[in-house]
């Protein structure tokens, strides 16, 4: 006799966001389990930095180049008009840190409608492909990033259906866990970067819109928790859910505490 939770409920879908997060943080505790959420980390720092130069881009601004170094760091290179605007400047330093959430909240949105596990692990990949060729110049970019692309296509292309999602879910959730690695560097007001002493992103923020950074860093905190908790709430919500199984016929079980036992093989 058999006991699972039932395919498609809200269980199901919880409890492999729980595991994507004991992964993300267990995973360093491990034996070489540092080296295989490296390309992870790397990730997220591609995230945030092109959070920083998109955000240049929408703002009429040229994003120049992106470089990625081996702690982790990094740095997005744009050239912008002397005479932009205060707001402008801050939008395109608010741009980075609010980019991993953005992504994150993306991903796990996606991870909640079968259709989209394929397309978006594609898109993802061509995306961090492009953006090698276009914008990264640096080793660690050039070494890490093709890697990851290229096993987000192999996981799209041959992977099962199971881990198409989880692969959606834990990218999700990783993207989604940044935020707090980034908590001491949003509430700095200067950082070292790439050997040099740099204004972190509120720095920025306070120089241009004046408040005081730790101000910026907490609304930057608060505006990304809502987001990841929009999206949890969209991907978990039994309206979409049960409608879904409305349509095709079948009931699913409401809650994580409801499980289907099945008849013994």
């Amino acid at each position: 006799m058999r006991s699972m939770v039932e395919p498609g409920s809200k269980g199901e879908h919880i409890g492999r966001l729980l595991i994507a997060a004991f992964v993300i943080i267990a995973l360093p505790a491990l034996p070489f389990g540092s080296y295989l959420i490296y390309p992870f980390a790397i990730l997220t720092t591609w995230f945030h930095e092109m959070g920083h130069g998109l955000s240049a881009l929408l703002m009429g601004q040229d994003f120049l180049q992106l470089m990625i170094f081996a702690d982790g760091s990094g740095v997005a290179n744009y050239a912008i008009d002397g005479d932009l605007s205060p707001f402008s400047r801050a939008f395109i330093a608010a741009g980075g840190p609010l980019a991993p959430s953005v992504i994150g909240a993306a991903l796990i949105i996606a991870s909640a409608h079968p259709k989209l596990w394929r397309p978006t692990l594609w898109a993802l990949a061509a995306v961090i492909f492009a953006s090698v060729i276009v914008y990264v110049r640096s080793p660690v970019g050039y070494a890490v990033l093709p890697i990851v692309a290229a096993f987000l296509c192999v996981v799209a292309w041959k992977a099962s259906a199971g881990i198409t999602r989880f692969t959606l879910q834990f990218l999700g959730v990783i993207a989604a866990m940044s935020m707090l690695r980034d908590f001491n560097y949003l509430f700095t007001q200067s950082a070292m970067i790439g050997g040099q002493q740099m204004l972190s992103d509120t720095g920025q923020i306070e120089a241009s819109l004046l408040l005081p950074h730790w101000v910026w860093a907490a609304l930057i905190l608060m505006t990304s928790a809502t987001m990841i908790t929009l999206s949890l709430k969209y991907a978990l919500s039994d309206k979409r859910r049960l409608g879904a199984a409305g349509r095709s016929g079948r009931k699913l079980p409401a809650n994580v505490l409801q499980f289907k036992r099945g008849p013994e093989d």
